[in-house]
């Protein structure tokens, strides 16, 4: 779990670095068997250090640490009894909260919406570290790798802390290119079949022709 709780340090920093998240909004989390390292309550998430990462088993009990875990942790467990993930990150990040405070999903107007699962849904309000807001995330997330929580920000998922964070920053660049659309006119959204097109390319290897070789000269006689 060092390991881990390390990590949580290193893309806390990063969040924050992206703009991501804001003083002590968003939390991140990482589950190794019946083990969860999370990042505690109040503290900014450029200023971990990895001790200050409480371990939880997947009831909630405090195995390991001194700081009290995220306010978010009962979503966050909620996530990986519903799930294989192996962590979760959850921010606050500016185009992911305008469209979770706008929209009821974020339709794919990217092929890249497809490392997602797709269309976005976007969790139905609760106030934050509720079970009613875990079970709402739980219901979103059926599915994909992504969702946004009404009036609140996103959370991602993936099989390892980079995994789920690549997720969220494609969240948040999805999100801006939306927003951005909306700007010039209504956002074209891509046909379950173009999405589907999308998919059979992506395993479809390239035919590249090649250019037959010259014979080599025929050695004199």
């Amino acid at each position: 779990m060092e390991e881990l709780r390390r990590q949580l340090c290193e893309y806390g920093r990063r969040a924050a670095d992206l703009g991501l998240v804001i003083g002590t909004s968003g939390n991140l989390s990482a589950r190794d068997g019946d083990l969860v390292a999370v990042t505690p309550s109040g503290v900014p998430l450029d200023r971990l250090r990895p001790e200050d990462c409480p371990i939880l088993d997947l009831e909630g009990f405090i195995v390991e640490g001194d700081l009290a875990p995220s306010s978010e942790t009962p979503t966050h467990l909620e996530v990986y009894a519903a799930t294989g993930a192996g962590a979760v990150v959850h921010t606050h990040s500016v185009f992911a909260t305008v469209v979770a405070s706008t929209m009821t999903e974020l339709p794919p107007i990217h092929y890249n919406a497809l490392l997602l699962g797709g269309a976005v849904r976007v969790a139905e309000y609760a106030t934050y570290g509720t079970p009613e807001l875990a079970a709402n995330v739980r219901e979103a997330l059926a599915g994909k790798q992504a969702a946004l929580m009404a009036n609140h920000g996103g959370i991602t998922i993936g099989t390892s802390l980079e995994k789920a964070f690549e997720a969220t920053r494609l969240l948040e660049w999805l999100c801006e290119v939306y927003v951005r659309a909306l700007g010039v006119g209504t956002p074209a959204v891509l046909t379950e079949t173009q999405l589907a097109d999308v998919i059979t390319r992506a395993f479809t290897p390239p035919d590249h022709p090649r250019r037959p070789r010259p014979h080599p000269p025929a050695p004199p006689a």
